[in-house]
């Protein structure tokens, strides 16, 4: 990887990068060609709103003394130097004026200085500069800085370095639309209540990890109960040891009554002793019990991590018609990536098939005609340095638990392994 000191070059490798704050490149001369050849200052960035990040399509330019306004688009961008912007000619006379389209926005005017709010619309910060990233002669916005830094560099104050930046990223900050920022001044977290229950539980964690405390908090609150359980079992010990830290006992007990046994499990193991005790007085005498007994085994054996969220489907089952089960599941896509074939009983594990492979296979085919046999398995007895190795040795997402009789008990996740390995602490 490269990282370049002094802008970008149309001849620099393909995978180079370098990052820019807005608060740098405002008022920079606008060259064409060469330094001498200066038609004005950026006055303006214009982004349009792609997914995941926003990408820029121009250069917004002010010239006052009533001349309109100028739009260089980006592929006209040559070089950003760290004392000038170098653009291509123009492919008439001049450039043409600039004319707003729907979603695009101008990061100065439409951003800086915005009010960042949490999802109950309560204050968090001001975005006081935004982190740019040039790669492969594209620039994307990919944070929000609301530090006090960001507040100095917009002043020219940039070069004191004793104030850190406080990035967030773009994935969790935009506005609805330009239309709510300039009406409301303000900018939000970008997933809203109606939103958070239809994301995965494995993205849910992902912003999580990334928030600071007490964004944390606020995007807690606004899932319901079974929600919170399930990002909170899939976050990294380090969010979930922060999370627990700043939660009311009330809200603690509702989360857990939607946890299983070994999430409880896995989420205590990695929690200081006096918030276990603390914690596990809040779950039910039974569910205590069997969480009691996990953490004092250490060793968690595969019956007790099994899942039944996955696809069984008996063999004379055609392809067309697994597809359609698969499709109306309701299963999240990590516990679908095989279907698990079995025979007419329902129980007996016969073969196994990639959901991908059944996405291009002969739809009036049966599934014992397509099937991989036999399945790699666990069974239920195995600890998890055996579970470890199973997965590193043959690199699947998920393994099926069988009984001695073959019988199906359900599935362990490649993940929940990993947690159990790393978590695993005296009790």
């Amino acid at each position: 990887m490269i990282v370049k000191k002094n802008g970008m070059k149309e001849s620099e490798p393909q995978n180079s990068y370098q990052f820019y704050y807005l608060s740098e490149l405002i008022k920079r001369p606008i060259c064409v060609e060469k330094l001498e050849n200066r038609i004005g200052k950026l006055t303006d960035l214009v982004f349009s709103l792609t997914e995941p990040y926003p990408e820029a399509v121009g250069i917004y330019m002010e010239h006052g003394w009533g001349k309109p306004s100028t739009f260089i688009p980006w592929e006209k961008v040559s070089h950003l130097k760290e004392d000038s912007i170098i653009v291509r000619p123009p492919d008439n006379a001049t450039y043409p004026p600039f004319i707003d389209q729907a979603g695009w926005i101008l990061l100065d005017k439409h951003l800086m200085g915005r009010t960042v709010v949490d999802m109950d619309d309560r204050r968090v910060e001001v975005v006081n500069d935004i982190h740019l990233l040039m790669s492969k002669e594209k620039l994307f916005l990919v944070h929000v800085d609301i530090s006090f830094a960001g507040h100095l560099k917009r002043w020219g104050l940039g070069k004191l370095k004793w104030i850190k930046e406080d990035l967030i990223s773009w994935k969790f900050v935009q506005p609805l639309s330009v239309e709510d920022v300039v009406a409301t001044g303000k900018v939000s977290l970008s997933v809203t209540k109606n939103q958070l229950t239809k994301l995965p539980s494995e993205d849910l964690a992902d912003i999580l990890e990334e928030l600071p405390e007490e964004e944390q908090q606020a995007l807690l609150l606004g899932l319901d109960s079974e929600k919170a359980a399930e990002a909170l079992a899939e976050a990294e010990p380090r969010a979930q040891r922060q999370i627990i830290a700043n939660i009311r006992q009330e809200r603690a007990r509702m989360i857990f009554s939607e946890m299983s046994v070994p999430q409880l499990a896995a989420l205590f193991s990695v929690l200081p002793y006096d918030q276990v005790s603390q914690f596990i007085n809040l779950l039910d005498k039974e569910q205590a019990e069997r969480v009691r007994a996990i953490l004092a085994e250490r060793e968690t054996t595969a019956r007790r991590l099994v899942s039944s969220a996955f696809l069984a489907i008996k063999k004379d089952v055609r392809v067309g018609d697994a597809l359609n089960r698969v499709q109306h599941s309701g299963l999240e896509y990590h516990n679908i990536s095989y279907l698990y074939v079995v025979d007419d009983d329902g129980h007996k594990l016969l073969g196994v098939v990639d959901v991908r492979e059944l996405i291009v296979a002969d739809q009036n085919k049966m599934l014992a005609e397509i099937m991989m046999a036999p399945v790699v398995t666990a069974e239920q007895d195995d600890n998890p340095d055996d579970l470890a190795e199973l997965f590193a040795k043959y690199h699947y997402r998920m393994v099926p638990v069988v009984d001695s009789a073959d019988n199906i008990l359900g599935v362990i996740l490649y993940n929940d392994v990993m947690k159990t390995m790393a978590t695993r602490i005296k009790i």
